[in-house]
């Protein structure tokens, strides 16, 4: 039945075309933002994921910062401990040399010590980083006794969130102590913890608990006190610079994972919702040629009803 009033085939046609055209913006919303779920309304659960992970690796992204700046501290550290294991032990060879020498010749070794013991304190006070120096700390301090170094983001199913650290005790790194009682591993007192590394003199003859020579003691015997001394402390710096190699090594190897793993969320949250660029474009192309038959479809469909006219004629 033709009719003037409805035109069914118009109505149809018009139909298509809107369809074709909100699938065009659609596909070229896609193309354009590069997301095939640009919005929750698109696929809320792949968004929402998506979200989620997102998130967590913005957090992951704060820990490798901290991780850097973590690593910067100790590796300026295991650097110095490193320069200062060298040093006593230069030390220890000049005490050594001075047991056989003479007094004159001790005099001359004693100013080669004393630089090295001020070249000590020196290198050792300017191994800071970010304002923080493991060598040098406090001893009496019962909140500051550890660098603790973020190494992980954690949430559980439950939303709960931890974070791993990467800790490195001052007690272990501890050269120089700040506080007034001295108990850093170069500048102990008192007999049991031994003598200090930047006090020895082998003209006054220091003895091993700071005093100078104790009455009946043979001057053999007080050398072998300071290389006893030296010894301990030379064993103690080994433990300390081996506790910073390993934070090294762990902090390194952390940075390493986080990494990946950020790429490899990046990579699941892409899979969610990036789009198919040549899914996409190949669409594109398809769309545009059916819009334009469903404007020569609509044109022939309004042009029916001007055939009615004809009969008229």
């Amino acid at each position: 039945m033709a009719s003037i009033n409805t035109n069914a085939s118009a109505m149809t046609a018009l139909q298509t075309l809107n369809t074709i055209s909100k699938n065009m913006a659609t596909t070229q919303s896609r193309i354009s933002t590069g997301l095939r779920v640009a919005e929750a309304s698109d696929n809320a659960a792949y968004w929402s994921i998506a979200t989620t992970m997102k998130s967590d690796n913005k957090a992951n992204s704060v820990v490798q910062d901290a991780m850097g700046l973590g690593a910067g501290k100790v590796d300026t550290a295991y650097t110095a401990m490193n320069d200062a294991i060298g040093v006593v032990d230069q030390i220890k060879e000049k005490v050594l040399l001075a047991k056989s020498a003479s007094s004159e010749d001790r005099a001359k070794i004693q100013s080669e010590i004393t630089a090295l013991q001020s070249h000590l304190s020196d290198s050792i006070g300017s191994a800071s980083y970010a304002g923080q120096n493991l060598l040098k700390t406090d001893s009496t301090s019962t909140t500051d006794t550890k660098l603790s170094v973020i190494s992980s983001y954690n949430r559980s199913a439950a939303g709960a969130v931890t974070t791993g650290t990467i800790d490195v005790t001052y007690n272990a790194t501890r050269l120089i102590d700040t506080n007034v009682a001295a108990a850093g591993i170069l500048d102990k007192g008192g007999t049991a913890s031994g003598a200090s590394i930047l006090t020895i003199d082998v003209v006054a003859l220091t003895q091993d608990d700071g005093s100078t020579a104790v009455t009946g003691a043979t001057e053999s015997a007080q050398f072998d006190n300071m290389l006893t001394d030296i010894e301990t402390a030379l064993s103690d710096m080994a433990t300390g610079a081996a506790s910073l190699g390993a934070a090294k090594s762990r902090i390194d190897l952390q940075k390493e994972f986080v990494s990946k793993l950020s790429d490899a969320i990046e990579r699941g949250v892409g899979q969610l919702v990036d789009a198919d660029m040549n899914e996409e474009s190949a669409r594109l192309s398809a769309l545009q040629v059916q819009q334009q038959l469903g404007v020569q479809a609509l044109s022939i469909a309004n042009s029916n009803s001007q055939n009615i006219l004809s009969l008229f004629r």
